[in-house]
């Protein structure tokens, strides 16, 4: 076995394989840019060697730096995990002839399976089903618009080296054509290193389903399973789980049984994914196959036990596999979110800075991975990260900052687990995507299964505003937040200093102000907890060791569980669960009757100015002052996080002043220009 195993990677993943490898008792070494000199990986590996600048184009993605790496550090093999170098031939190639063992496939199988329009060909040859489109390179934008109406509108754009839902483009129309090529063959050369385009139908109304395979050297390969990955932002995945809600075992074997085949025909040996878009009628068609780890694998390894990392290392020093097909069995189910560092209330555009806070959930001590997820329990949480408190989130790499799983025998009970993970992940500092993740672990179209590719696009088409909860799940959290009011204000009695017969009392009744409704409550406290009564005689039972100062709330209301994140607002608390964000103020009766006279802010008027929703660079102005615009017209391209973001007109309107030239870098909320 090796000794010692480079990971040519960053962040989540890297920490992942470095968790592998120590338990192998293998040596690691990470590689680091001048961004990433206090990251977690660098923390958590043996030894660590710089290569460079923080852009990946000059550090990660270079290989001959990379191979310098490897050199100096004399690691046997390297991870490249997902992403930058992990589909790259020539990295592979390099590796060979330098001697240093590759974890993933041949290069001749990343050659033809890792290129999206070689692998559609083979896969062609094979009598694979595809979808429509056209393999051939594309030269420019206006031979991409041509190709688009052939195809038929409306179309996918794609980077033939890309991955993670870079360098891809949607387009319905000629004009979307060429302006998401242009986009498409940007990020794809910075993400990549490789620009090429092609182009396929968009198939509306698909189910995202992959099928986890692995291979050795020796012939043998089987397949684990398959992942549900429907729920997808801008074709980036979002939430992810194990088996599908929608696959008969007929199907699967069908799916699973083409997917080892296609990786034989090639020679495939380490863990791939064949990725297919699946049918209402479950017709299955092979989109493309993925020749590296996949980011959502850990829901495959909590259903199977099997760890994937290991077993590609294994593969990598020439073992067979010792698992057969017979072998394989899904028990359970899992469930993976994607926690990014996106702010859901500004349409998800990239937030960077530092981590003021990050309290994952604590994890389930008794599970490792390549152990059977039931054996730790009823439940398991896991929480696969690359960051840590006081941690900054660079504006050069992906912005994803933790992958949250749950395992739990059901469905259901899956699903139940990640609500309360989710309310209890601390993260503070940036926007991030956990109110919009409890929204979907709510919504009826994820709980019943039936969901398409379209799920955020339909339920969602303008945006993220946060969730309004039910009246039950309200009064839940009026009654929570009156006993814990109640628990700050005996504590605030008891300042020290106080004057002499100037004793205060804390009082009974109080008016819970939240989302727009009032509840008059009595409290009847006691040393087990509190009975909050509403106006109407219902009663709840809160009970918490919650404190004063304390972010987090764990209670119980009516013996049910409730956790929220909390915050001091004046006579009241900001709590947030559930993808809700809500002020809520408790007041005594007639602070409550006061507080009914006070008028309401209003806010600034920014309705003639562009402001810059993210921080970033301003890649391109593409208009100039005194210029007439039109509702939907493209003002200016701002990149971050390694995408191109287009901003256009909301209206019609003339250009009054421009305040940002291209190369300046923004903050959030800079206004970019201003309209007559």
């Amino acid at each position: 076995m090796f000794e010692k195993i480079l990971i040519a990677n960053r962040g989540e993943i890297a920490c992942r394989v470095i968790k592998t490898a120590r338990k192998m008792g293998i040596k690691t070494v990470a590689i680091y840019s001048d961004a990433d000199r206090q990251a977690l990986h660098v923390k958590m590996a043996d030894e660590a060697v710089h290569i460079g600048p923080p852009p990946a184009n000059q550090s990660y993605i270079v290989i001959d730096k990379v191979m310098e790496a490897i050199r100096t550090s004399g690691a046997q093999a390297v991870h490249p995990g997902y992403g930058f170098l992990s589909e790259n031939a020539k990295f592979a190639e390099a590796l060979e002839a330098e001697g240093v063992a590759f974890v993933g496939p041949p290069k001749g199988a990343i050659e033809a399976m890792g290129d999206k329009i070689t692998s559609k060909k083979i896969a062609q040859e094979a009598g694979v089903s595809t979808v429509p489109g056209y393999m051939g390179l594309i030269e420019d934008a206006e031979e991409a618009v041509k190709i688009s109406n052939e195809v038929g509108y409306p179309v996918m754009i794609k980077a033939s080296a890309g991955g993670g839902g870079k360098g891809m483009r949607i387009a319905w129309n000629d004009a979307e054509a060429r302006e998401g090529f242009q986009s498409s063959k940007n990020e794809a050369a910075n993400s990549f290193g490789d620009d090429r385009i092609f182009i396929e139908k968009f198939v509306t109304q698909p189910r995202h389903i992959e099928i986890q395979v692995l291979c050795d050297a020796h012939g043998n390969g089987i397949y684990l399973g398959e992942r549900e990955c429907s729920i997808q932002r801008r074709n980036q995945k979002v939430v992810e789980e194990a088996p599908s809600p929608f696959l008969d075992e007929e199907t699967r074997r069908a799916m699973g049984e083409q997917s080892v085949a296609l990786a034989k025909a090639v020679g495939y040996a380490s863990a791939g994914t064949v990725e297919f878009i699946v049918d209402g009628n479950k017709n299955f068609y092979f989109l493309e196959m993925n020749t590296r780890l996949q980011v959502e694998h850990p829901v495959t390894e909590l259903i199977t036990g099997v760890d994937l990392v290991e077993q590609m290392i294994r593969v990598a020093n020439g073992e067979p596999l010792t698992i057969t097909q017979d072998d394989v069995t899904l028990t359970g189910w899992a469930i993976e979110n994607r926690l990014y560092a996106e702010d859901p209330y500004r349409n998800f555009l990239p937030s960077i800075g530092r981590l003021t806070r990050y309290r994952p959930p604590a994890e389930t001590a008794a599970y490792t991975p390549g152990t059977a997820a039931g054996a730790a329990g009823d439940v398991v949480v896991r929480n696969d990260t690359g960051v840590f408190e006081g941690g900054e989130i660079s504006m050069f790499y992906d912005p994803m900052i933790a992958k949250l799983c749950t395992w739990a025998p059901t469905r259901e009970a899956a699903i139940a687990a990640m609500r309360t993970a989710l309310d209890s992940f601390e993260v503070e500092g940036i926007g991030h995507n956990l109110p919009f993740l409890s929204a979907v672990m709510d919504h009826e179209k994820f709980t019943s299964g039936d969901m398409t590719t379209a799920f955020i696009a339909e339920e969602y088409p303008d945006g993220f505003e946060g969730v309004t909860l039910a009246d039950a799940d309200l009064r839940r959290v009026a009654a929570s937040a009156a006993a814990m009011h109640r628990v700050a204000e005996i504590r605030r009695t008891k300042v020290s200093g106080r004057m002499d017969n100037h004793e205060r009392k804390v009082g009974d009744d109080w008016v819970v102000s939240l989302q727009g409704q009032n509840h008059a409550v009595a409290i009847a406290a006691d040393s087990d907890g509190s009975t909050v009564t509403f106006e109407d005689g219902t009663a709840i039972r809160v009970a918490s060791d919650w404190t004063p100062g304390d972010q987090l709330a764990e209670l119980t209301t009516d013996g049910d569980p409730l956790v929220m994140k909390v915050g001091k607002i004046t006579q009241g608390f900001r709590l947030r669960l559930r993808g809700a964000d809500l002020n809520v103020h408790v007041r005594t009766p007639r602070q409550a009757e006061l507080a009914a006279l006070m008028p309401e802010k209003v806010a600034p008027d920014t309705s003639k100015m562009l402001l810059c929703p993210m921080p970033g660079l301003i890649v391109k102005v593409d208009v100039e002052v005194g210029q007439e615009v039109q509702e939907g017209q493209a003002l200016c391209t701002v990149e971050a996080m390694k995408m191109e973001n287009i901003l256009r007109a909301e209206k019609k309107g003339i250009v009054s002043k421009i305040n940002a030239a291209a190369g300046e870098s923004l903050a959030v909320d800079d206004v970019i220009m201003e309209f007559e």
